[in-house]
């Protein structure tokens, strides 16, 4: 049985971390505020980037999973150390470093995204999460530690409630038949990363030494509208068709004024005014994890967040 360690319990991390104990991983979940225990994992209270805590937690581990989540602002003064504590902590341990990592680095780009791509991001979000791999990059070049980096699209599934854009925006009013409103163009084609497939591809990589060392896309299936996403999730909750309204610039700018988020918003959202494709090929030419069917994606969806409706009343 070996030891994964895995920082954060968002959705990936909790993802990953049941993942991880349902293949008969030892797990241990770190976050600020801990957890009660559940089958196979333990969770630890502790701030992951006091470096020599967090090393103290990883003895024994042959991985740490790097799933953390941060709000958008807070990510200039909190990424930094926090990722710094996961590379001392796996150069300490001995353990493989799996960092959730996505698609911000590259910037706005023409065509499908592929690995190979510059990290050439302007923003402020982007240059930071270029900058969060380059450091392990480097580390692992020197032979100082083991790193890979998996990188997804906007995820969304069973257990994804807030951040994702087929979330708690989108999702609850398409099962009451309501309008939805989107982000920038919902004509635009979108790439949309299943949350299973995201904690399957990050357990994949860690045992793999031919994936240490780089950056890799989550297998994803092939892009579809925000509005052909909406119509997908309308038919399988029987609600029928939905409408979609793009958000215009001017609500986005007007809201920034007063919303945090939206500000923050205004950096990435060519990612929605625009196609914006992922290429897995590579991965999949290389690795077992594949996309699950975007039927399948859609059914568990809708029926994971009918039943948190029902009990949440």
């Amino acid at each position: 049985m070996s030891v994964h360690v895995v920082i954060g319990f968002g959705p990936a991390g909790a993802a990953t971390a049941r993942q991880s104990a349902a293949e008969g991983h030892q797990v241990r979940v770190i976050t600020r505020s801990g957890r009660r225990a559940e089958p196979g994992i333990e969770h630890i209270a502790l701030d992951a980037a006091d470096s020599a805590r967090l090393t103290e937690a990883a003895r024994g581990a042959t991985v740490i999973y790097s799933c953390f989540g941060l709000p958008y602002p807070r990510w200039a003064s909190d990424w930094p150390p926090l990722a710094a504590s996961a590379c001392a902590a796996a150069e300490a341990t001995g353990a493989v470093l799996v960092m959730l990592g996505n698609l911000y680095g590259y910037g706005p780009v023409d065509g499908p995204l592929t690995e190979d791509l510059p990290l050439a991001a302007t923003g402020t979000k982007g240059r930071l999460r270029a900058a969060v791999w380059e450091q392990a990059r480097a580390l692992h070049e020197q032979g100082r530690i083991r790193a890979v980096e998996v990188r997804a699209s906007d995820f969304f599934g069973p257990g994804v409630t807030d951040g994702g854009h087929l979330a708690s925006r989108v999702v609850p009013r398409v099962l009451a038949g309501k309008p939805v409103s989107a982000l920038g163009n919902p004509e635009a084609p979108h790439s949309w990363t299943y949350l299973p497939d995201v904690a399957r591809t990050l357990i994949e990589v860690a045992g793999e030494e031919r994936a240490w060392g780089r950056a890799w896309h989550v297998p994803t299936e092939p892009p579809l509208s925000t509005r052909e996403m909406v119509d997908r999730l309308a038919a399988a909750a029987g609600t029928g068709p939905v409408p979609v309204r793009g958000l215009p610039s001017a609500v986005l700018g007007a809201g920034s004024l007063f919303s945090p988020l939206l500000r923050e918003l205004k950096e990435v959202r060519y990612q929605f005014d625009r196609p914006f494709v992922v290429d897995s090929s590579a991965y999949e030419a290389e690795f077992a994890v594949r996309a699950t069917p975007v039927e399948q994606q859609v059914k568990a969806t809708v029926d994971w967040w009918r039943e948190r409706t029902a009990t949440r009343g």
